[in-house]
């Protein structure tokens, strides 16, 4: 049995988008991505501990374009060892069109990712508006 006071851990609540700072509520609007044009729709404040979750600056916009250069690196870890990379042939623009694929396909969650990522810098664990008092 866990306990109450337990301190929620940090890489399973980042990649189930939890709040940064209790780690209990959802901050997305939708669990699902779908549908895409409100798959980054946040709530205003964690229902749980009442911390402010939108604010101006809240894009993400560069920590999106590290993940998806990231992305595109990791790709290539996969299909060098399987396929091959030579200047000689058009293999790099057969890999260059793979990875372009599968960044697409994954850009909407990659998108939340980062918005989760800009979150978890910038609030901190515990620093809630709300003092919750347990019976």
């Amino acid at each position: 049995m866990a306990s109450p006071n337990k301190k929620p851990m940090l890489l399973p609540a980042l990649f189930t988008m939890k709040c940064p700072s209790c780690r209990k509520s959802s901050v997305f609007l939708n669990k699902s991505i779908f549908p895409l044009g409100k798959c980054l729709a946040l709530k205003d404040e964690c229902e749980v501990c009442g911390e402010k979750l939108k604010s101006e600056s809240n894009n993400g916009g560069g920590i999106n374009y590290a993940l998806t250069m990231m992305l595109f690196f990791l790709n290539l870890l996969w299909y060098w060892p399987i396929f091959g990379l030579s200047y000689k042939d058009n293999s790099v623009f057969y890999y260059l069109a793979t990875s372009t694929v599968v960044v697409v396909l994954l850009q909407p969650y990659l998108m939340r990712l980062s918005r989760m990522l800009y979150l978890y810098l910038y609030i901190g664990f515990g620093h809630s508006r709300r003092v919750s008092v347990e019976d």
